[in-house]
């Protein structure tokens, strides 16, 4: 009842420090007034402002009421611990993904920045740059991940390839010596 309780008003109060930084964001120059005029700079300001504050109010609270908590836990005795069950079998059923978000993110952020837009207004971006910028983000990503991955993929086949006959033939010859 106390976890639920913590989770309820952590979240509550992270929503509040949000809608807090929102409010002032225009007020103290940190972002345009008019959605149309804000840069990537303003974005990526806005961001990184938003992220030092939840940190601050919301996360350092929240990570030592967990260690508190984790130690209060670890102090119980055994048998009193077996009684607690907070959380059902986990599922298999994962949902990823978010993280190729991010990287096409950041590769956007770095491509406008050296292509000289970074305090240009986002509303100005036409469609054919936006496209070429995700064309070229997509081709770096191909380099900088796909050539090691080849290379593994190349080293791992080949030992496999190798290996695997002489084990399998040694194998082979074991059992029926």
């Amino acid at each position: 009842m106390v976890f639920a309780a913590a989770c309820v008003v952590s979240t509550a109060g992270a929503g509040y420090v949000f809608w807090w930084i929102v409010g002032n964001a225009q007020s103290t120059s940190l972002v345009p007034s008019s959605l149309g005029l804000w840069t990537t700079g303003n974005l990526v300001s806005f961001i990184l402002y938003s992220i030092f504050w939840e940190l601050l109010l919301i996360g350092i609270p929240v990570a030592i009421a967990a260690v508190i908590a984790w130690r209060w836990w670890r102090m119980l005795p055994e048998e009193e611990r077996r009684g607690y069950h907070f959380f059902s079998k986990r599922s298999r059923n994962t949902r990823g993904g978010g993280g190729v978000s991010l990287l096409f993110f950041l590769g956007f952020c770095i491509k406008v920045y050296f292509d000289g837009n970074w305090n240009v207004p986002i509303s100005t971006f036409s469609l054919n740059y936006v496209v070429g910028s995700l064309i070229t983000i997509l081709a770096w990503s191909a380099i900088v991940i796909g050539i090691p991955a080849a290379i593994v993929a190349i080293w791992w086949f080949r030992r496999w390839k190798v290996g695997g006959k002489e084990r399998v033939e040694s194998v082979g010859a074991g059992h029926f010596a």
